[in-house]
């Protein structure tokens, strides 16, 4: 069992930045490849980033590539989105997940959720 906890969002201005922590409970982070999704209102979940087990892989959507950067630290159990050039339509939960197996590139199954931390960008 994995349990993640997202933190680090806000209210920013667009063109600013924030990053996303998520934190693993258990001693297995490593073990398994980390993902961020968001959800804005009346959509549907949005697959964003993903990272490998060792951190050496990673996958964006197009609408966040070259503006958000996924990085992890397993010694600290945690994994982070760092998101600059923020958009207003950047607005959303966002979600960080945990998946056994290997792969980043979507799609791939997630087997363990975070509650969710909101951003919200102000134009």
């Amino acid at each position: 069992q994995v349990q993640l906890v997202e933190s680090g969002g806000g209210l920013v201005q667009a063109g600013g930045s924030l990053r996303l922590s998520c934190a693993a409970s258990g001693r297995t982070f490593s073990s398994y490849a980390m993902g961020w999704f968001r959800q804005a209102p009346g959509k549907e979940r949005e697959f964003i980033a993903a990272i490998n087990r060792s951190g050496s892989s990673t996958y964006y959507a197009n609408s966040v590539k070259g503006r958000f950067t996924i990085y992890r630290d397993n010694a600290k159990n945690t994994v982070y989105l760092q998101m600059n050039s923020l958009k207003p339509e950047d607005t959303a939960v966002y979600y960080c997940a945990a998946g056994a197996g290997p792969s980043v590139v979507p799609p791939r199954g997630y087997d363990y959720w975070g509650q969710g931390t909101q951003v919200t960008v102000s134009s």
